[in-house]
């Protein structure tokens, strides 16, 4: 049986997509605002999970041409 595994750009997205949420959350419940003046904007919190969806679709394209690969036999 072969071994299944993910994809190091998935994994790296995914990563970056958790941090940009995270951060992008923080910003809009008004928890970075004394971290820099961006932050004091809502809509730098919008923007940042705006962002993380972006990595999540980016990581998902590998992810999905290697599930079709796999499917192939390749």
């Amino acid at each position: 049986m072969k071994s299944h595994h993910w994809p190091w750009t998935f994994v790296a997205f995914s990563i970056l997509g958790v941090l940009l949420m995270l951060v992008g959350i923080a910003a809009l419940a008004g928890m970075l605002k004394g971290v820099h003046p961006l932050f004091g904007d809502d809509m730098a919190g919008w923007a940042l999970i705006v962002s993380a969806v972006a990595a999540f679709l980016t990581g998902a394209f590998p992810l999905v041409l290697r599930r079709l690969a796999e499917r192939e036999g390749a």
